[in-house]
């Protein structure tokens, strides 16, 4: 049996032009790079062709959270003892935009972020990762108060008719869910903290409130936008996508919420 060849930038490119990606457009990217299979060059291979395919006039963004970066007293997979939580607060290094990476992300979010060129935003806890023409634009400015609402790098692109592409992957890794409950009144709002880093090389803690992010529902959630709408379905490589406007997404999300959650 002839075992198939690996794929490359260039097949790649022409599954994603297949699936509805075109030049110029802005699109976050959720993936699981074990869906895709084998590659030639690996993660590079599949973020040169999302580059190739939106040209430079077009914009690739992707989230590059840092979860961790949090209130230990909040902390169970595993607690930490209550002792610690000074130690934490106080000497932990701090987010940096240029020195943090992303955790629990995957590797192509880590591979966009340490891109030349690449962009990323400020926020401690849910910072974004940007290339492209927009880079700036989206995620130059993202409030501490505001990780995943309007003034978000999530709204930027909702007011960009972006899309969203889930890459290997369903709709719990889906993030532009989380401004449908940024936008329920009143959201559900809950503290936060986070060490961030000076300019100095030192750190300082920070707090803030913030509507709460739950993504228990998101599977449930997209199979009903998918049951009313539909989404672009294709192969890249051997991953199952989705491609959809964001847009509707977010209006449908903020819809359902409101009408399913208690």
């Amino acid at each position: 049996m002839t075992q198939a060849l690996p794929h490359t930038t260039g097949t790649l490119a022409a599954d994603l032009r297949a699936l509805g990606l075109a030049a110029g457009d802005m699109v976050i990217v959720h993936s699981s790079m074990r869906a895709v299979g084998s590659l030639a060059g690996g993660v590079q291979a599949v973020v040169q062709a999302l580059l190739d395919v939106l040209t430079p006039d077009g914009t690739l963004i992707v989230p590059t959270h840092t979860p961790s970066n949090s209130d230990p007293a909040e902390w169970s997979k595993p607690p930490v003892p209550p002792s610690w939580w000074p130690v934490i607060r106080e000497q932990s290094p701090g987010f940096d935009p240029a020195r943090t990476p992303s955790q629990w992300m995957g590797v192509l979010p880590e591979v966009v972020r340490a891109w030349p060129g690449a962009v990323r935003s400020s926020h401690p806890q849910v910072s974004f990762a940007a290339l492209g023409g927009q880079a700036v634009a989206v995620v130059g400015e993202h409030p501490l108060e505001d990780g995943l609402g309007e003034l978000s790098p999530l709204g930027a692109l909702y007011r960009a008719y972006g899309k969203v592409l889930l890459l290997g992957c369903g709709h719990g890794r889906n993030t532009s869910l989380h401004l449908a409950e940024c936008r329920q009144k009143p959201p559900v709002l809950v503290e936060h903290g986070a060490a961030v880093r000076e300019p100095s090389g030192g750190s300082r803690w920070v707090t803030w409130t913030a509507p709460d992010a739950d993504a228990s529902d998101f599977e449930q959630l997209g199979a009903a936008y998918e049951a009313e709408n539909g989404v672009l379905l294709g192969k890249v490589g051997n991953a199952e996508c989705r491609l959809m406007p964001q847009r509707a997404l977010v209006d449908f999300a903020t819809r359902w919420l409101g009408s399913h959650r208690v």
